[in-house]
């Protein structure tokens, strides 16, 4: 029944929008594309001859709402089988029918998606009464859930000046009014887009797609016991992991029962927070990133194996329930109340009635009457006193149940803005992490080519000394072949010349190596120091994170067999040594 009812909330919006002239009737033509479209998505068959039959007395003009409604319950509706059809593609269909008619996105800050997940929030929390509405309360709800999404505080003052300016609109908003209202950022305190959207999914995921929790924890594998991160995703009877985030590559899933448990498991195979999900055929073993996370996931896992045992729905769905009961109990209470007060004002009619009575009668009889009348007057005071103590009674027990409420809804505002900022350090301590790691590659890069540098710098020094010793040999050769030896030795010094032009250039680079060297070590002292303050503020919190911290470095001369044996101070002085002995030489 609860399923008929989801849908009939989407199909009521593709019938409306048909409806151009607003007069509650659609043409035969476009009933026929709708139950098409309808049988097509929720994967029933379609019999047009059925359509035609039941509609033959109605050849001379268009079909009401509740001339469909018979066709749609009997074909349609009571051959839906539950999970055969992808629901988010039936609302789709009946969104795609009834939005370009209604609604333009173009001057609102959310986008289609966002409308459209926005559309199948109201259908969610809308009254099973028709023409569909949103009452105040679950705006508020609805609200509230954004506000905490996008980590801003909720504020009530605006929601009631909100309130005040509807007026007589307060009993109850429109879909296309509910998606106005959110897409014109009234209680987004000028949030930007991309904010107000992931605040919009992560409450249509809550809602629409009953996502119990998710994120990313390890999963030990069952044929090779290797372990992969995967994307964790629990809903009330199933765990699905996927590669990322995105939910494009789905790995596996986990499914749930009444005999499931989950249960804690000591620290193994180099693994921390481990905890083991037995159900009737498999097992298995997941590792969360800290104890925190290991308590999150055990206490989710948990809480829908009891909802499955306890056969209840969803806290969401639950809450749902709930805040409905509550109001049909306080509709029948204000109802009670009126009914009473009219009594009394009925009773009170009568005593008038009564004493008017009586004080013709004080007329006739004045002895009589006059006593009569005083035990008449004590009777009704002891009636209006038990009825006024009644009526206080009453609203003292409303006022204590509202300050309850109001203090539960206090806590779980606050435990959740806890769960927030957790979250948010967490992200920036990975950020965090990041420019640390991204400053070890470059420190990387810069040594690689300084080791580069230095080998072609000792191949170039070779090569001179090896032309300086031949020179030196060229000139202990007799008189006779020094004139022959002339040119051959100009060549040598051209080619000397070229090859100091070429080492000054390789000192150059060196230097430019050195520098970019520095670089790097001042963003790796930069990134490191980052990462020790996040790592002092997270600790504040929890206590339990440790980080690897990379050694502090100076700046290494490398050769060809690896790190310099010698500084670069030494490295100078050889080089100034050379020099002097190649000057001398010369001359």
């Amino acid at each position: 029944m609860a399923l008929r009812e989801e849908l009939l909330k989407a199909i009521w919006h593709a019938f409306t929008a048909l409806d151009v002239d607003k007069c509650g009737k659609v043409s035969k033509s476009q009933l026929k594309v709708l139950s098409h479209s309808l049988c097509t998505v929720l994967q029933v068959p379609h019999n047009p001859v059925a359509l035609e039959n039941h509609f033959k007395d109605d050849d001379e003009g268009p079909v009401s709402n509740q001339g469909y409604m018979p066709y749609l319950n009997r074909f349609i509706l009571d051959k839906v089988q539950p999970n055969s059809f992808d629901k988010c593609d039936f609302n789709r269909m009946c969104w795609t029918l009834s939005v370009k008619k209604n609604l333009n996105c173009n001057t609102l800050l959310i986008s289609d998606e966002d409308a459209f997940k926005v559309w199948c929030i109201f259908n969610f929390l809308s009254e099973d009464v028709y023409p569909l509405i949103i009452v105040p309360e679950e705006i508020e709800y609805f609200l509230r859930k954004l506000t905490e999404a996008m980590g801003i505080n909720w504020q009530q003052e605006q929601f009631e000046d909100y309130r005040s300016h509807l007026g007589d609109k307060w009993s109850g908003l429109s879909v296309w009014e509910f998606i106005k209202m959110v897409g014109s950022g009234l209680h987004s305190k000028a949030m930007n887009r991309q904010t107000l959207s992931m605040a919009i999914n992560e409450v249509y995921c809550e809602l629409i797609l009953d996502v119990m929790k998710q994120g990313y924890m390890w999963k030990k594998g069952h044929k090779r016991k290797n372990w992969n991160e995967r994307w964790f995703l629990l809903k009330p009877d199933l765990i699905s992991y996927y590669v990322g985030e995105d939910l494009k590559e789905k790995k596996g899933e986990i499914s749930l029962n009444s005999k499931c448990y989950v249960e804690s498991l000591p620290d193994k195979d180099g693994k921390k927070c481990l905890l083991l999900i037995k159900c009737s055929e498999r097992s298995f073993e997941i590792s969360a990133s800290d104890k925190k996370k290991k308590q999150e996931w055990i206490q989710a896992i948990q809480t829908a194996v009891n909802l499955l045992k306890d056969e209840r729905l969803p806290p969401h769905m639950e809450g749902r329930q709930k805040r409905r009961e509550l109001r049909q109990k306080q509709q029948a209470e204000q109802e009670e109340i009126t009914r009473r007060m009219k009594e009394l004002q009925l009773a009170n009619e009568d005593k008038q009635q009564e004493l008017e009575k009586m004080r013709k009668e004080l007329e006739e009889a004045a002895g009589q009457a006059s006593l009569e009348e005083q035990k008449r007057l004590q009777t009704q005071m002891q009636l209006q006193d038990r009825f006024r103590q009644e009526l206080e009674r009453e609203k003292h027990i409303r006022e204590q149940m509202e300050e309850q409420v109001a203090q539960k809804s206090s806590e779980l505002e606050q435990y959740l803005q806890r769960v927030r900022e957790l979250e948010d350090m967490y992200k920036r301590l990975e950020e965090a992490l990041e420019d640390e790691r991204q400053a070890r590659q470059d420190e990387e890069s810069v040594r690689k080519l300084q080791s580069r540098l230095l080998e072609e710098e000792c191949s170039k020094r070779q090569d001179l000394e090896r032309l300086h010793l031949q020179q030196q040999q060229t000139i202990q050769l007799t008189e006779a072949e020094k004139q022959e030896l002339e040119n051959e030795r100009a060549e040598k010094d051209q080619a000397l010349e070229d090859a100091m032009k070429q080492l000054e250039e390789l000192e150059w680079e060196r230097q430019q190596a050195l520098e970019q060297y520095g670089e790097v070590a001042k963003k790796l002292e930069l990134a490191t120091s980052k990462t020790n303050n996040w790592k002092d503020k997270v600790a504040q919190h929890e206590g339990l994170i440790r980080l690897i911290q990379p050694g502090s470095r100076g700046p290494q001369l490398i050769t060809n067999w690896g790190p310099a044996a010698f500084t670069k101070a030494e490295l100078d002085l050889r080089e100034k040594t050379w020099q002097k002995q190649k000057h001398t030489a010369t001359q």
